[in-house]
């Protein structure tokens, strides 16, 4: 029996001495990394290489029939002269046709004329920038009378963010070294980084012309800037600081 009694309380004994020591070791684990975060940027300017571009044919008449036929046969004419100019196929879609009535009225309120209106947009990809203003008086010539909306572009930015990420990151650290040296303190091995790429989308550029005129088809060229396009990379990275 006292055998028994004396293992008991040596039993007792050990659990309340590591009871006692038990928190100053999970303090001691739970001891705080001294970092230093910083945040890089990286921008690479582009030159578009690409434009898309919307081009239509406009036609009203007094019958939903004849305005569709008259529609169709002015819209085939501006494919077939921008299949002519070089334009592939592939890069032509039809993006819109659309008939509906226009019911015209007069001062008092009455109405008057009831016209249809047909619209055929087709969605064009242009690869050759330094040909897109005289694509474009090339189609007005043929009879598209709405165009709009040109998007510029660059066709592949593959390479392009791979350089804004590396001068991104060469940003970071360049920051980081200047930080730790300013504080008297050390660099260590690096705790996290994410990064976050701002590729622009196409560079919008509003445009309108009407067309099928002889004064459309004495005009110059359209003259068209593309302008340039910034994309940029964000890092954020994370130091441990001895």
């Amino acid at each position: 029996m006292r055998n028994k009694t004396t293992l008991i309380t040596a039993i007792l004994v050990l659990a309340v001495a590591l009871s006692a020591c038990g928190p100053a070791a999970v303090a001691s684990s739970q001891a705080k990394v001294r970092s230093l975060s910083v945040t890089g940027v990286g921008q690479i300017s582009l030159q578009p290489d690409i434009a898309y571009i919307n081009i239509g044919v406009h036609s009203e008449s007094p019958t939903a029939a004849d305005a569709v036929a008259a529609n169709n046969t002015q819209t085939q004419g501006v494919i077939s002269s921008l299949e002519k100019f070089g334009v592939d196929k592939k890069d032509i879609r039809t993006s819109n046709f659309s008939i509906w009535p226009n019911q015209q009225y007069g001062p008092d309120g009455q109405k008057t004329d009831l016209t249809y209106v047909v619209d055929n947009t087709v969605y064009v990809t242009v690869r050759d920038l330094t040909k897109l203003g005289d694509l474009l008086d090339e189609a007005v010539k043929a009879g598209a009378n709405s165009i709009n909306s040109i998007q510029f572009d660059v066709a592949d930015k593959t390479e392009a963010i791979k350089q804004a990420r590396v001068k991104a990151v060469t940003d970071a650290k360049t920051q980081a070294q200047e930080l730790a040296d300013s504080a008297g303190v050390k660099l260590g091995d690096i705790q996290t980084i994410s990064f976050y790429d701002n590729v622009p989308g196409p560079l919008m550029d509003a445009f309108g012309k009407g067309g099928g005129s002889p004064q459309a088809e004495a005009a110059a060229a359209v003259p068209v800037q593309p302008g340039q396009m910034t994309l940029t990379v964000t890092v954020n990275m994370s130091y441990e600081i001895k």
